[in-house]
């Protein structure tokens, strides 16, 4: 069985060179010309003092037979290679002996510029120019000896030791200029100025003539050098594109290699390379789905080492697009957006994306939704969602577009298919719709949202108060008020536009204040679209400077789309921002003197926080919300219970026998989250029983309900268990809950009973509006539970 390959030692910048001495010094002459950061890498490897800027040549690790190798590789190996390449090349050709003088004198200089351009771009120069110069006396070494003629000697001679003198020089000013391994060139600066002094006596010997020719050939031979990573790139690119091809095509013709061919492409080994390598995205999505794992490595390193980066998120872009047209159920549908990442890539495909993402993300929430109806309902509202999107696609001059419009048209398609499908098994098992909505807030799209016109006249009187106080809406947990709010556009006039924003998610949990007003804003301009009012947008990148000041003047611009109208701008969760504050996110003076202002200088806004906690009970906000207004949310009207429980939708097919709404009630005290909840639990019960009786519940129906109701509705139960009372109140409450439905504990009772009681520990719980006091003249005032249902889960 063949070892896992670790595709990060084949995908790196810090590759280990070939064991052999020639081809390991012909794979450092490559590093050098092509891969520079594989050549320091090397160097830092075999000793950190070859790499970190040094001109001590003593604190190199003589002893490490390393250190001995390169020295070798670099100015031995390397050189005669060359000489033996040249002389194959050079030897045997009838050439004249100038034509050999001026090709000596070109190569030297070629390898010189070539050098010098090394040495622009990395920190390694000094090693670096000593490898080219080991290459140009090797070349022009061979060259010489290779000659007959002594014109061609003594020519020659001059121009290796003046190559060899530039050379040296640029090393040892690559050293002195903070380069590294330039040092080990310091023992040779003395020799250099007598080869220049050499090779300028014997430079006389040439005649004007040759002089001019070679001083030209010289001339373009070094500009051609120094300027080779500028037009190699080029020069080679239609060769790459070439290579790359058969690269790709062996890919497709050998997918059972445990490596792919990938590795070999220019990306990977070119670091000069500027120019778009075509066809690397394909490659990159070809190698993700044969070997994904590699296909990561290789990824991975394009976006930290490469000039190729546009490769990775063309080829992300088009896995994405796969992955997406693969789907082929609702049930894929809602997995996506766990699958989708964007932000890391971001570009023209990310705003597309978004919006399968968003997509994926309601199918998700709509599948979680317990009845048939409610995910029909939901899964309705989602397929129009994505058809407003289709619309979007059709119109949009984005490049991928097209690319996605087939792929949004069959999610609409699956969806739509779905929604039928539910609607057959309701048909055939003639099942009870059951619209009820439990955990979630009401939208305005839920026609279930019953009552609270009495609140919704209060919050219109207030808000038309000359004198503008903020208000509060206060309730306990499951009261509705999210729902109220959200539907409360419906029971106020048309001039007052609701804004909503939910500070339980992301404007308190930003970092600063620019992503506090940005999300602010972004949720004022989302619920004021739902209003069909368009207000003006608002850009981190505005806020950036001065946060508090450019929103101040964002809502001036706001007021003036507003004209006569009022904006209600309602804080849901206000408790949640005031933790941000307590943890220093925010400063207490910006973010509330902030409200505060607007409150006393801006009279088209009206503020309203919401909340399950008394101004009173933060005092913080109390010193700067004056003559706050308080709203209060609680059980639901009977009649409007009433009809939650008979009629919640039009078509409701289940009736009930006298006794049983009445006996609802009793258990719930018309309660909106424990209305809905047993009765979700009776269509449940109901459905399960045969078609004959099932569309009529009976008082053994409701009774059979409450067991469930308990169990299904336990995260509410135990988040006043653990959330809502100290340990005193809790055992006040198992003490009254033990004593029956509706019984009335007398409180001298309860005292007696439990020692260390507290009148507070009274009052903590009225106002929770978990229990009630009963006044008793004869026999004492006395407490009992508000909600038989809570009763009944503490009796438990």
């Amino acid at each position: 069985m063949k070892s896992a390959i670790d595709y990060s030692k084949i995908y790196t910048d810090a590759p280990e060179p070939h064991p052999n001495l020639i081809l390991g010094s012909l794979q450092l002459l490559f590093w050098l010309f092509f891969r520079p950061q594989a050549w320091k890498n090397h160097l830092k490897r075999i000793d950190p003092a070859l790499y970190y800027t040094s001109t001590n040549i003593q604190s190199i690790q003589w002893c490490n037979r390393k250190v001995w190798k390169l020295l070798i590789q670099v100015y031995i190996v390397t050189p005669g290679t060359a000489v033996f390449i040249t002389r194959l090349l050079f030897l045997g050709l009838p050439l004249n002996d100038l034509a050999y003088g001026v090709a000596a004198v070109s190569i030297v200089f070629m390898a010189v510029g070539v050098a010098t351009s090394m040495a622009g771009g990395g920190e390694v120069v000094g090693m670096a120019v000593g490898v080219a110069v080991g290459v140009v006396l090797g070349m022009a070494g061979g060259v010489v000896v290779g000659m007959a003629g002594g014109v061609l000697l003594g020519m020659a001679g001059g121009v290796v030791v003046v190559g060899m003198a530039v050379g040296v020089a640029v090393s040892v000013a690559g050293s002195m200029a903070g380069m590294v391994a330039g040092s080990i060139a310091v023992n040779t600066a003395g020799m250099v100025a007598g080869s220049i002094a050499v090779s300028t006596a014997e430079g006389v010997v040439f005649s004007v003539a040759e002089g001019v020719v070679v001083g030209v050939a010289v001339g373009v031979a070094f500009g051609v050098g120094a300027t080779i990573n500028l037009w190699r790139p080029v020069l080679t690119y239609p060769f790459l594109v070439l290579f790359h091809n058969i690269l790709y095509r062996l890919d497709q013709r050998f997918t059972d290699h445990h490596l792919s061919f990938l590795h070999l492409h220019a990306s990977f080994w070119d670091e000069y390379q500027l120019i778009p390598l075509i066809g690397l995205d394909k490659h990159l999505v070809q190698v993700m789905e044969q070997k994904p794992d590699e296909g990561q490595v290789a990824i991975d390193y394009l976006l930290s080492n490469s000039r190729q980066r546009w490769a990775v998120q063309a080829a992300q872009i088009e896995l994405d697009a796969r992955m997406l047209e693969s789907s082929e159920s609702v049930e894929f549908i809602r997995k996506v957006y766990h699958k989708l990442v964007i932000g890391e890539l971001e570009g023209k495909a990310s705003p597309i994306l978004r919006i399968f993402t968003r997509i994926s993300e309601y199918v998700d929430s709509a599948l979680s939704q317990r009845s048939n109806y409610n995910q029909r309902l939901a899964l309705t509202t989602t397929a129009d969602r994505l058809n407003a999107n289709l619309q979007d696609l059709t119109r949009s001059s984005n490049e991928y577009a097209p690319r996605f419009y087939p792929i949004a048209q069959k999610w609409h398609e699956i969806i739509t298919n779905y929604v039928e499908e539910l609607a057959k098994q309701v048909e055939l098992r003639q099942e009870i719709d059951s619209p009820y909505i439990l955990a979630v807030p009401l939208t305005q799209k839920q026609e279930i949202f019953s009552g609270r016109d009495d609140i919704g006249s209060r919050i219109e009187q207030l808000i038309l108060d000359r004198r503008r106080p903020p208000l509060l809406l206060y309730g306990q947990r499951r009261m509705g008020k999210t729902s109220l709010l959200y539907n409360l556009g419906k029971l106020l006039p048309n001039s007052i536009i609701p804004m909503f924003v939910d500070l339980q998610g992301a404007p308190s949990s930003a970092n600063n204040y620019t992503g506090f007003l940005y999300n602010l804003a972004r949720g004022m301009i989302t619920s004021a679209k739902k209003e069909a009012v368009n207000l003006p947008p608002l850009t981190r990148e505005t806020l950036k400077d001065d946060p508090f000041t450019c929103f101040d003047e964002w809502l001036d611009r706001v007021e003036e789309v507003l004209e006569q109208n009022t904006a209600l701008l309602m804080l849901d969760e206000f408790e949640v921002l005031d933790s941000a504050i307590t943890k220093g996110r925010f400063d207490e003076q910006d973010v509330l003197g902030m409200l505060r202002h607007l409150i006393q200088h801006r009279p088209r806004f009206k503020v309203m926080l919401a909340g399950s906690h008394t101004i009173e009970e933060y005092q913080r906000w109390a010193s700067y919300l004056i003559n706050v207004q308080v709203v209060h949310i609680s059980y639901l009207e009977e009649e409007s219970a009433r009809r939650l429980i008979e009629r919640p939708v039009k078509d409701f097919m289940l009736r009930y026998e006298p006794d049983t709404v009445e006996r609802v009630l009793e258990l719930t005290r018309c309660h909106p989250f424990l209305v809905q909840l047993l009765c979700s639990e009776i269509v449940a019960y109901k459905n399960e029983q045969d078609p004959s009786v099932r569309r009529l519940a009976t008082l053994a129906d409701v009774e059979a309900a409450v067991t469930e109701a308990l169990g299904t509705g336990s995260f509410f139960f135990a988040d006043i268990q653990n959330n809502q009372v100290n340990a005193m109140g809790l055992d006040i409450l198992r003490f009254m809950a033990a004593r029956g439905e509706g019984v009335i504990v007398n409180k001298n009772t309860i005292l007696q009973e439990i020692p260390g009681v507290l009148e507070s520990d009274f009052q903590k719980l009225l106002q929770r509006e978990l229990i009630e006091k009963i006044e008793n003249e004869e026999e004492g005032d006395g407490y009992r539970f508000q909600v038989e249902l809570i009763r009944r889960w503490f009796a438990r």
